[in-house]
């Protein structure tokens, strides 16, 4: 019983030393984030650029989209 426990912690300590270091990294984007991704995928009512445009879209999903109060009750 002894053993299997002493494997089994020593198989858990040694699975926490494969863990990947997560730097900080900065993403610096030249582009404002309304200004699009220029595929296909982006909302049709939505035109890259347009800054209301793009905050109405955003307002609008954080509050019926992301918001689990209002879409469940």
């Amino acid at each position: 019983m002894k053993r299997v426990f002493f494997v089994l912690t020593t198989i858990a300590a040694l699975s926490a030393c494969g863990d990947k270091p997560q730097t900080l990294q900065t993403n610096t984007h030249d582009a404002p984030a309304y200004a699009g991704t220029g595929k296909a995928f982006a909302n049709p009512d939505w035109k890259p650029g347009d800054k209301a445009s793009w905050e109405s879209h955003q307002k609008a999903r954080a509050q019926y989209g992301m918001n689990d109060y209002t879409r469940m009750n």
